[in-house]
């Protein structure tokens, strides 16, 4: 039985390599955490498997839902009372069809067509961004003065929230992504960020705005909760995994310096450039870390049986070598859309269009404005979020 997980990162351009010797050993491994034991899931095939969702659940009501496991107490009365108080309009905690209700009130906001119609907007915030950046210049911290502030700026602008406000959702946003250890303190940050948003939602409703929120509410198709609940989740999952791929993508370019200068010679491989970043940094190490098997079913050759539980380690199938050449290697040029740095299936980030064109945009514009950027620290200097459930580095000084 795995004694080796959770593991920590111990590089900022690699999972932790632990996962390696788990992917080596089996696709599905046994691993006791405090408040039982779940099968991880390791390699590429067995993730997509898993995350399509046959015979397998998401919702913590489903018996034997691993939400718990990291703590010895398990299901308490109070850990159960407070996963019911933010559970409404979280909808990536439903099954289908329940979760389908949700997914198509949503899906119209999102698609290739819409976020197209969005990038002009992006553009404009990178621009500004970096028009303040060259201003102070010529050197910046990265984090806070572009990687953060830009898909804040998008999704708050999307969403109607104000931007004014967006100090109080990142502080408690950082909680709540990194107090692993205490979910007082987590849970805590996530009810401040509900009744913020709450109040939000009650002024909204007494005149929707043209945005998502008021398209939402005019819909008359979700509950009051459950719109709160929802924006909650498209507010702290549209600028958390962003801001911190921003940062860590420009690292990681700076570091190949052959291939940034194929993709200034060739703006038109950023597309590709984008994908491969996904891949290869895969910030969310868990893609799944709440899914419960509903029936005994072999997966990968293990025979799982109903009532187990289930993590998905999307950033150790995104290194699998029977998915992907040279999985180690970083190469801009290979275009792995397969990738699960998003997930899979039925749960498949919904956001996943407008991340991409925010990275682009993002990334291109940088380059492209600052020429001589480059990033005067060693690998061992890099302060990163080593402890963090979202990889990603606290600061990143550059100079141009």
């Amino acid at each position: 039985m795995a004694q080796i997980f959770p593991a920590r990162r111990r590089c900022p351009f690699a999972p932790p390599p632990e996962y390696a010797d788990l992917r080596e050993q089996a696709p599905l491994v046994r691993a006791e955490l405090p408040g039982g034991v779940v099968w991880l899931v390791t390699r590429h095939a067995e993730a997509q498997r898993v995350l399509a969702g046959g015979g397998i659940s998401t919702s913590p009501a489903t018996p034997g839902h691993p939400h718990h496991v990291f703590h010895p107490g398990g299901a308490t009365p109070e850990r159960q009372a407070l996963l019911a108080e933010n559970a409404p309009g979280h909808f990536i905690d439903l099954d289908p069809p329940e979760h389908n209700r949700f997914r198509k009130l949503l899906i119209p906001e999102f698609t290739v067509r819409r976020v197209r119609d969005m990038r002009p907007g992006i553009q404009d915030i990178a621009d500004r961004l970096i028009d303040d950046m060259l201003h102070k210049g010529p050197e910046a911290e990265l984090v806070a003065d572009f990687g953060l502030p830009l898909p804040s700026l998008v999704i708050c602008r999307l969403l109607g929230v104000p931007y004014a406000d967006h100090e109080f959702f990142q502080s408690r946003t950082r909680s709540m992504l990194s107090a692993l250890d205490d979910e007082q303190v987590r849970f805590t940050a996530a009810s401040e960020i509900r009744n913020y948003l709450d109040a939000l939602v009650t002024a909204a409703e007494k005149g929707p705005e043209d945005d998502l929120l008021g398209r939402i509410i005019t819909s008359g198709r979700l509950t009051h909760d459950e719109i709160v609940g929802v924006i909650f989740l498209l507010l702290v999952a549209g600028h958390e995994t962003t801001a911190n791929m921003i940062p860590l993508a420009v690292l990681t370019l700076l570091r190949h310096p052959d291939q940034l200068a194929a993709l200034r010679a060739d703006p038109d491989g950023w597309p590709m450039a984008v994908e491969e970043l996904l891949r290869y940094l895969s910030i969310v190490d868990w893609v799944a870390f709440d899914r419960v098997s509903t029936e005994d079913q072999e997966i990968g050759g293990q025979l799982v049986r109903r009532g187990e539980g289930i993590f998905v380690l999307g950033a150790s199938a995104n290194r699998d070598e029977r998915a992907f050449e040279r999985p180690d290697d970083f190469d801009a040029r290979r275009g792995a859309r397969h990738h699960v740095a998003f997930g899979y299936g039925v749960h498949q980030c919904l956001g996943q269009n407008l991340a991409r064109a925010e990275l682009e945009i993002a990334l291109r514009t940088l380059f492209e404005r600052l020429p001589d950027l480059r990033a005067p620290v060693s690998e061992e200097e890099v302060s990163a979020k080593y402890d963090a459930a979202i990889f990603g580095l606290n600061a990143l000084p550059v100079t141009w």
